[in-house]
């Protein structure tokens, strides 16, 4: 995270911190590598704690939280090699403005509720799968999820990691991972162009 570190000694001495929330089911020995050299405070999610509180699809996301405890900035896919993302902070720790929408979040009704909360519980009974070594059984619970809520890119992001772990060394192949969910939503859409429905119990033909 060298982008982060520099914006963190840059403010730091502005009443400025940074928790930096690595979404990650497989636990702290694979995120270590990746926090190494930074100064700030790094915690785990292994359960999609904060995605599923905030509706994120993807990582990474930025929240910024003023010293009363007000949310100031919300963005989901936050990057802090977009000029436009880190301007917005530091207006926000300069106090040149006092809050940043970068965009309008979407609803969800109450049956796409059910379904992402089934979706989170199969997630879930995947990672128990995972930290038992039982990976088919993992990947099975995972396919499920990925069925129930396929936008959402950090159950992929597991199913890849059990799948190729070889592209989830010290260095991240970030762009073999938008290789892979270009060609993962292309079969998506071709199997809904042949009339298929899927779900967790299988594909079958639309009436």
């Amino acid at each position: 995270m060298p982008g982060w570190q520099k914006v963190y000694e840059q403010n730091k001495d502005k009443n400025f911190e940074i928790l930096s929330v690595a979404v990650d089911g497989q636990g702290a020995e694979v995120v270590r590598p990746h926090v190494k050299g930074t100064t700030f405070t790094t915690v785990v999610d292994q359960n999609n704690t904060l995605v599923n509180l905030f509706h994120f699809k993807i990582v990474p996301n930025g929240i910024f939280i003023d010293e009363n405890g007000t949310i100031r900035l919300l963005k989901e896919g936050f990057h802090v090699d977009t000029p436009e993302h880190i301007q917005a902070v530091e207006q926000l720790i300069n106090k040149e403005v006092e809050k940043v929408e970068f965009e309008e979040w979407s609803t969800r009704n109450a049956e796409s509720d059910l379904q992402i909360q089934l979706a989170q519980t199969k997630f879930k009974l995947g990672m128990e799968y995972v930290k038992q070594e039982r990976n088919e059984e993992a990947l099975r619970e995972l396919d499920d999820a990925v069925l129930l809520d396929p936008d959402n890119f950090t159950i992929r992001k597991q199913r890849w990691y059990i799948r190729y772990p070889e592209k989830f060394g010290q260095e991240i192949d970030f762009e073999w991972q938008k290789g892979q969910l270009k060609k993962e939503k292309a079969e998506e859409e071709m199997r809904r162009n042949q009339g298929l429905v899927c779900g967790p119990d299988g594909c079958f033909i639309a009436n």
